[in-house]
């Protein structure tokens, strides 16, 4: 195992909405539901979690720039700036942190404008369409990358 023991798990916006919006898609728990998840699923980790939901881009870059310092590792749930949000992607790129990005549902089986990730392509992964499992599976890559999906360099 790495020496990842501080995380920042982010959720973007509408995410605060969750338990009521749209739960045909994103299921019927709330955001505190899910984030009570994901502290119980970091304290059997041994892992350190700080929790934020905003639903302000540049709010969103300045928790990923201070993370940098303050952090082993993110969890980002960009919500729909996934799709559309340079300064996101860029803020990600410029931290020395691996980033997983998480979604609840799959953009891929939704409409077609989901389907572009901007952000997806500066994070070391994807975890999508697993609901609130996604962010504790992030965690868990973070924790120890071994355990986690072949390397990026790993042929087929």
């Amino acid at each position: 195992m790495t020496a990842f023991r501080r995380v920042l798990v982010l959720h973007g916006p509408n995410l605060n909405l969750l338990g009521r919006r749209e739960p045909e898609v994103y299921g019927s728990l709330t955001l505190e539901e899910i984030n009570e998840r994901i502290e119980r699923a970091a304290k059997e980790l041994a892992v350190e979690v700080r929790i934020r939901q905003t639903n302000l881009e540049g709010e969103l870059v300045e928790e990923i720039q201070r993370s940098a310092t303050e952090a082993d590792g993110v969890v980002i749930n960009p919500g729909g700036y996934s799709h559309t949000s340079v300064a996101i992607r860029d803020a990600i790129a410029a931290i020395d942190l691996p980033v997983i990005e998480v979604h609840l549902s799959n953009p891929q089986a939704r409409e077609g404008f989901r389907h572009t990730d901007i952000v997806g392509g500066a994070c070391r992964g994807i975890i999508a369409g697993l609901g609130w499992r996604g962010y504790a599976l992030a965690i868990g890559v973070l924790v120890d990358p071994e355990a986690g999906a072949a390397s990026p360099d790993a042929g087929p």
